[in-house]
């Protein structure tokens, strides 16, 4: 990992993947009305995490033939909990259903090339509220 200094002079410890997924986003939506928009369109979707504590992340998906079409996210968190989520996205478009529920937060780590330790739980947010997407999915099935 490689370290870069912040506005605030504080080192970051995040690998080339976790910067180009921070500041390229894969598959997010960057406003209350894209959010609007792309829910009406999704077959499900799933939040976790709560604003007090600063992490939230809501994933919607479609789905077609037992297969992610797309996936989009927002998220209200830090670099971690936004490149985790841009690189989970990645991953699980064009998976069928039970394979992209096998991804686990440590899947989406290594992708990344690594988190600090105390970050991890920032990649547990996309894995959670995927599922909880699903399990919403599934409901009009």
């Amino acid at each position: 990992m490689s370290d870069v200094k912040s506005k605030t002079g504080k080192e970051w410890f995040y690998s080339e993947r976790v910067k180009d997924h921070f500041f390229n986003p894969r598959n997010i939506l960057k406003t209350k009305e894209e959010a609007k928009k792309y829910s009406k369109a999704a077959d499900g979707e799933g939040e976790v995490g709560s604003p007090a504590c600063g992490d939230v992340m809501k994933v919607w998906i479609k789905v077609k033939d037992n297969k992610i079409k797309d996936c989009k996210y927002q998220t209200f968190g830090c670099a971690s909990a936004i490149a985790a989520t841009s690189m989970f996205s990645t991953m699980v478009i064009g998976l069928k259903i039970e394979d992209a529920l096998k991804i686990t937060a440590k899947d989406i780590t290594e992708q990344l090339g690594g988190l600090p330790a105390r970050k991890f739980h920032c990649s547990v947010l996309a894995d959670q509220a995927f599922k909880k997407a699903v399990k919403d999915y599934r409901k009009t099935q």
